[in-house]
């Protein structure tokens, strides 16, 4: 089976005005996840992915990317250097909640990947 797209983020610089988008918009129930300032999730059953809106760091405050599981982050980091693309955020536990990397493709566009064991805590 090829790797699953698990999570997706939409973030801005305003993560409340992005909240109260999505809401509207698409009907989405946002919850708020503690301890993470305005960054609200939304469960896979509700929508198809699991995923998140909110407000993004200051050095990139808007931006959309998905999170593809993987089985191993650092293997993948590596496959993916020898591509020609480029580590963002190297392999990243937050305990209890994910463990996460972030990669720019050839073309710039900026991915993530999740650990599988993981996953489930993202969505």
């Amino acid at each position: 089976m090829a790797n699953p797209i698990v999570h997706f983020e939409l973030m801005g610089p305003d993560g409340k005005q992005q909240k109260t988008f999505y809401e509207s918009m698409f009907g989405w129930q946002l919850e708020a996840v503690p301890g993470f300032g305005d960054y609200f999730t939304v469960e896979k059953d509700a929508i198809g992915v699991g995923g998140a809106v909110g407000q993004g760091p200051e050095e990139s405050p808007a931006y959309l990317t998905i999170y593809v599981e993987v089985a191993d982050i650092d293997a993948h980091l590596a496959r993916i250097e020898k591509a020609g693309g480029n580590t963002i955020t190297p392999r990243t536990v937050i305990p209890g909640t994910v463990t996460f990397a972030m990669f720019a493709d050839p073309a710039g566009n900026v991915v993530g990947l999740v650990e599988q064991d993981d996953a489930e805590a993202t969505g």
